[in-house]
């Protein structure tokens, strides 16, 4: 069978992420059983006050919620009090949408079993943690697609390998399952493989679900924006906007799809304040950002993911390849907006979470270390490494879920 390999590093990573769920459910104690808390209580709370309690302003439903299952961390901070007394939500929607099918099999689950049918009794909770796992698996189906496309299938299997036991993205698949990373993971897969797909042969339906994919992620974490250099710069280079502007109709048939993507908290936030745009309050410095994001003691991205350190290095070997411009410029922009933000610590966070999400867009650069690795014949370096961050990172991790959570560094234990 051609490209088995890669669809063996699939299975091998759903595996394994089924392995961390279980393992976490049965080690850490009952407050583990629930994903659905703090920042994720936010993005989720649209689905039970919408579908449940049929109660988006006033949020009548939430004290005694909370006081049951103890979700919100006791300051209820995931949602805004207005001038009029009424509450918005301080996060966006568009997790909750792709949170959709496993909130009614959730619901459908708790009718079954007699459980309180309120949107967090256990029932939910598993739907949403293994529901978590179906999404990544679906986000790397449609990332293996796009590495094909530029690599032979023994990198690509490798390169997924890599990004699946070596980073931080496992840690918010199989335990921190409702935070909006592994979700908008899946979204960036998706933009770069209708991108690929677009400039191949453009299409009016492919322009379109550009846009609509790339509005979803922005109703999910508004930096998410920057999701549209991918499509828009691919393939730059001499007659790159030439070939775009032969294709205007296509041009505003994805701003159509988008402003569809956007739709839904456009109209919400129209309901719930009366302002078709609100400000959730997020703060940026873009001039003097915090670089500790990147190598700081606290979350560093290169010291508690050091399969970072591949991920940069694979820029300076994009040359060659039609996603240079659009990867690097994406990357660098985006870099700098999460270590920009003021809550540079991003709360509760397993190394740098804010940048889980772009790990499809890094897996390009990442590839091309692997490549240059084989063909230099020194496959032996990437099973050395691919071994030893692995180990490293669920060591990480597991120190991290054993509740050390601010502040560790693994050579300390």
């Amino acid at each position: 069978m051609k490209q088995k390999l890669s669809l063996l590093a699939i299975l091998l990573l759903g595996c394994c992420f089924l392995a961390v769920r279980c393992y976490n459910l049965q080690t850490q104690p009952r407050s583990a059983h629930k994903v659905t808390t703090w920042d994720a209580f936010g993005y989720y709370m649209y689905l039970p006050s919408v579908l449940i309690y049929h109660d988006v302003k006033e949020l009548k439903w939430e004290p005694p919620i909370d006081a049951k299952y103890e979700l919100s961390g006791g300051l209820f901070y995931q949602a805004m009090r207005l001038e009029s007394g009424t509450y918005t939500n301080k996060y966006l929607g568009g997790v909750a949408l792709m949170q959709l099918p496993f909130f009614l099999a959730g619901h459908a689950a708790a009718a079954a079993l007699g459980a309180p049918m309120d949107g967090f009794s256990p029932p939910y909770q598993y739907a949403l943690m293994f529901g978590a796992i179906l999404w990544a698996l679906l986000g790397l189906w449609f990332l293996r697609k796009v590495l094909l496309r530029f690599f032979d299938d023994k990198t690509t299997a490798l390169a997924l390998l890599f990004l699946g036991l070596c980073s931080n993205w496992i840690q918010y698949v199989s335990i921190d399952a409702a935070q909006s990373h592994g979700y908008i993971f899946t979204l960036y897969a998706v933009v770069l493989w209708l991108t690929i797909r677009w400039y191949e042969l453009p299409r009016l339906g492919l322009a379109f679900g550009i846009g609509l994919v790339c509005g979803l992620a922005v109703i999910s974490r508004p930096t998410e924006l920057l999701i549209i250099i991918i499509p828009l710069l691919w393939a730059a280079g001499p007659g790159h906007w030439a070939f775009v502007r032969q294709h205007r109709q296509h041009i505003w048939l994805c701003c159509l799809g988008g402003l569809l993507g956007v739709a839904p908290q456009l109209a919400y936030w129209q309901y719930t304040t009366g302002h078709l745009v609100h400000d959730v309050g997020s703060k940026w410095y873009f001039l003097n950002p915090w670089f500790r994001v990147l190598v700081g003691p606290e979350k560093g991205w290169f010291l508690y993911t050091p399969v970072s350190i591949m991920m940069v290095a694979g820029w300076w070997l994009m040359k060659d390849y039609p996603f240079r411009k659009a990867v690097l410029t994406f990357c660098l922009l985006n870099i700098w907006v999460v270590i920009a933000w003021s809550d540079w610590r991003y709360g509760g966070s397993y190394s740098t979470r804010a940048l889980v999400q772009s790990y499809p867009v890094l897996a390009l650069p990442l590839a091309c270390v692997v490549q240059y690795f084989r063909r230099q014949r020194k496959s032996y370096v990437l099973y050395t490494l691919l071994v030893l961050l692995t180990v490293l990172n669920f060591y990480q991790m597991r120190i991290y879920n054993s509740g050390v959570a601010e502040s560790f560094s693994p050579f300390l234990f």
